[in-house]
This record gives structure tokens, sequence and C-alpha cells, in this order.
């Protein structure tokens, strides 16, 4: 699933589902307030656009959706290794 946007030129694989590990020392400011932006709402012409050649896009009658073609990083740095 892509979850946000980078503005680096490569991909971040990261889970959204699991929490960061916290330990016993006291967290700094930066780490407890992270300002969440809304979503972009992407049209099919934009959504076809803005995918690369590993994402593929999903389209049903409700919404437009956008992933990877292999969808376990594992596969995908398999595939980048057969690739080139």
């Amino acid at each position: 699933m892509i979850v946000g946007e980078n503005s680096r030129s490569d991909d971040m694989d990261v889970n959204p589902t699991k929490e960061k590990k916290l330990t016993n020392m006291r967290q700094s400011s930066g780490d407890v307030l992270v300002p969440l932006i809304p979503h972009r709402q992407l049209s099919l012409e934009q959504a076809l656009e803005f995918c690369r050649e590993d994402e593929c896009v999903e389209v049903t009658p409700l919404a437009v959706r956008m992933r990877k073609v292999l969808l376990s990083a594992t596969d995908r740095v398999k595939a980048g290794r057969k690739k080139g």
C-alpha cells in the first residue's frame, strides 16, 4: 500500500500499523507532536501520472487506489536484483 509521499527519489518501506517502541527515557517534543496532513484526492488521470513502473492503479466505481505491484518488500528487493 502506498501510504504517503517522500521528498527523495527512492521509496521508504514503512509499516503504519506498528507503533514506535518507547524506552524509559524522556522524549523530546519533536517525537510527541506529529502533524497529520489530510490525503490528496487523485483523479484517474492524476493517479496514472503519479504512479511509477513498480506501482499499479486499481479503479473501482467508488475509489481509485494506488499500490505496489509486488506487495512484499523482500519480493521487491529480489526483483530489483534480477532487473539489474
